[in-house]
């Protein structure tokens, strides 16, 4: 089995600019967390782009649904911010049949120490592998299928809706 990473930004891949105070992107942490996570799985990533998911448009969307379905791997990991997620993850459900799509992100920059990033990623591997064709969202440890998934924004989680 071999994996598509999609990475579209998020605060997952934020870093801090010491010299802005501000959290920006510079790079995509996916490739580095894989390794530390010693993760033995063939994949590849791919960096479309990287946006805070509060910025992100439908044409934007569309750039992520596109890439899902040219992709010859069935099973993707789509980094994403955890604002807009659930839109993205309605676009995709509603565009894709055929593969198995987890969207993952964080509250926490990787880059900053106590972030949950690296246990998320790992739990959307680990569910990649196991959920059967649809789209879903991994994030602290639980799985949602996208038409069942809202952000509570005052306590900053996932829920069932």
């Amino acid at each position: 089995m071999k994996l598509k990473f999609l990475i579209a930004g998020g605060t997952i891949c934020k870093q801090y600019n010491e010299l802005t105070g501000k959290l920006e992107f510079q790079k995509s942490f996916v490739p580095e967390m894989l390794l530390r996570g010693r993760c033995q799985l063939a994949y590849s990533t791919e960096v479309l782009m990287l946006k805070d998911s509060l910025d992100m448009t439908a044409a934007d969307r569309e750039v992520i649904l596109t890439a899902c379905q040219a992709s010859e791997e069935s099973r993707i990991i789509i980094s994403h911010g955890t604002d807009s997620m659930v839109e993205t993850a309605s676009v995709l459900g509603q565009g894709l049949s055929d593969k198995t799509v987890v969207l993952v992100g964080a509250m926490i920059p990787y880059s900053i120490r106590n972030s949950d990033a690296l246990f998320n990623l790992g739990c959307a591997v680990t569910a990649v592998q196991l959920l059967h064709k649809g789209v879903y969202v991994v994030m602290n440890g639980e799985v949602f299928a996208w038409n069942h998934v809202q952000k509570n924004h005052d306590l900053g989680v996932f829920q069932y809706c």
